[in-house]
């Protein structure tokens, strides 16, 4: 038998439908990443994950391949000093926090799933990124309007939004692509129930809310660590809109949000953002029935109450759009002393991803922009590659010396601030969901909380999408929708009844349009936190 003929009766053992990585080696796990225990932390040897996420991030050229559409504008940030009645230094030593202290800054707000030209009333999750340009270097706080999300592992995280994004035969986003994904994944039915409500589609970026979804952590001068959650509250007042007004405004203007922005910061009504925090012991509390790590979860504020330690204001438009808002690079990694990660999975998964997206979307030394730079002096044995127009070699040390240790005139390690956080770390390595999921509980809760306008408007808009879908993506979405509340399950089938009996649309919220705007615009939205 000849090369040719082995090579056929290989391929003809193995089904055409197992799927494999790009080396052809079959995936048996592509739903958790391998880590210490199963809650983390991760391991560096994933190698199924770090090939799917570095093709991952290298799907666009030079677009973002999410959060394309976005606007920005520069600010400050200026710190309380306080979390609740306490000092803030009890919980962490970053200066950024200290008494009265005033950080310039950079909001990028975004949709996530849609180009660079879409139109911003489309209902999408909105991205909600703040970079703090610190005496100690960048600090960035990279988030969403919602406070959770739709996964739990950074290895489903390309499956994800291809699923959301158009289908690469037509070019079409399609609901059923939506529903088929979400129906396997039940982790995603907290945020589906923000982002069909009308939550998911946010009046414009003044108006919304930020959060930073993960937990991370605060570390004190003592090398005490504390969880923390971050949420971005607006003064202006929070309002969303139903769909058949962001209908409406997409047919006048696509750009309503960008406009929104950029006219009230010309007009010298500057927003302003009051950002809280939620802190919690770093441990694993087993007396919630969620883990505190996972991003598909709220930390409710009745348990964990919310502390105001700042606010922000942007005052100062961007004066090149390319130059600032396209060209700006968040990473979740990008951290001061005083702050760092938690264990959370798709937090650190995000951290490799984001700034490697950034060197390969901008460039290798896309630090060196100024929207980038630190506002502080910078120093590195760092060189070369495309684009590296920096000046300053050698100004301050031997330029011959490009390397550390060295006992000649080279640069020096930085002294410790403080004593670190070091956490015991042990476990088996292995590749599992957590243990504690419970999928469901919060999203009934949060169905439960929602006003009726927000409740009616998030059936509707559920069954109108989930009314193409094949019938048995529609019974297994009914299905989980059940499991969260039987009320919901129960209406979401109803509706989907009704359409195929009468063959029309689903049915509208009960409130009237002037009802549903009345309620909207005198801050009548249900607080589901």
């Amino acid at each position: 038998m000849n090369t040719n003929e082995n090579e056929h009766e290989y391929q003809q053992n193995e089904a055409n439908d197992t799927l494999t990585n790009q080396q052809g080696h079959p995936v048996t796990n592509n739903q958790n990443v391998r880590t210490v225990g199963n809650r983390g932390p991760t391991t560096l040897e994933n190698y199924d994950f770090l090939e799917k996420i570095s093709h991952f991030d290298r799907e666009r050229i030079p677009e973002r391949v999410v959060h394309a559409r976005g606007a920005g504008a520069h600010g400050y940030f200026e710190s309380y000093g306080t979390v609740g009645d306490e000092p803030i230094s009890k919980y962490t030593r970053a200066k950024v926090f200290e008494k009265g202290k005033k950080t310039p800054v950079f909001a990028r707000f975004s949709t996530v799933n849609h180009g660079k030209h879409s139109p911003e009333t489309l209902r999408d999750p909105r991205g909600f990124a703040v970079k703090f340009y610190t005496e100690d270097g960048n600090w960035d706080l990279v988030g969403n309007n919602l406070k959770i999300f739709f996964i739990r592992d950074a290895l489903k995280f390309p499956d994800l939004v291809h699923a959301f994004q158009p289908d690469p035969v037509t070019n079409i986003q399609d609901g059923e692509r939506i529903f088929d994904f979400i129906s396997q994944s039940p982790e995603a039915i907290h945020m589906i129930t923000f982002l069909f409500s009308p939550w998911g589609i946010p009046a414009n970026y003044r108006q919304m809310q930020g959060s930073g979804v993960h937990a991370y952590k605060w570390v004190n001068a003592e090398g005490e660590a504390v969880l923390v959650k971050y949420h971005w509250e607006p003064k202006q007042g929070i309002k969303n809109l139903t769909q058949k007004e962001a209908t409406k405004i997409q047919g006048m203007n696509f750009n309503h949000a960008t406009q929104d922005l950029y006219e009230a910061i010309e007009k010298g009504n500057y927003p302003e953002w009051e950002l809280y925090v939620q802190i919690m012991s770093d441990d694993e509390h087993p007396e919630l029935d969620f883990d505190p790590l996972d991003p598909t979860k709220l930390w409710y504020k009745d348990d964990f109450p919310w502390m105001p330690v700042g606010k922000m204001v942007l005052n100062k438009n961007p004066e090149n759009y390319h130059a600032e808002v396209e060209q700006i690079a968040f990473g979740t990694g990008v951290l001061v002393d005083g702050l760092d990660f938690s264990d959370d999975k798709l937090l650190q998964g995000r951290t490799y991803a984001y700034s490697d997206t950034q060197r390969y979307r901008v460039g290798a030394n896309y630090l060196q922009l100024p929207i980038n730079q630190p506002k502080k002096h910078v120093a590195t044995n760092q060189s070369g590659g495309q684009m590296d127009y920096r000046t300053d070699y050698g100004k301050d040390q031997n330029p011959h010396i490009n390397y550390e240790p060295s006992l000649l005139d080279g640069l020096k390690e930085a002294k410790n601030p403080g004593k670190e956080y070091e956490p015991y770390v042990a476990g088996h390595l292995k590749r599992e969901s957590i243990d504690r999921t419970n999928n469901f509980g919060q999203a009934g809760e949060t169905y439960r909380r929602l006003n009726d306008w927000e409740r009616n408007e998030l059936i509707s808009n559920l069954v109108n999408t989930l009314s193409a879908c094949h019938k048995e993506i529609q019974n297994k979405m009914i299905e989980l929708f059940s499991k969260c509340d039987p009320d919901y399950g129960k209406r979401v089938e109803d509706g989907l009844k009704k359409v195929h009996e009468n063959d029309h649309g689903p049915i509208g919220a009960t409130m009237t349009d002037e009802a549903v705007q009345q309620a909207n615009e005198m801050g009548h939205v249900s607080d589901p936190y």
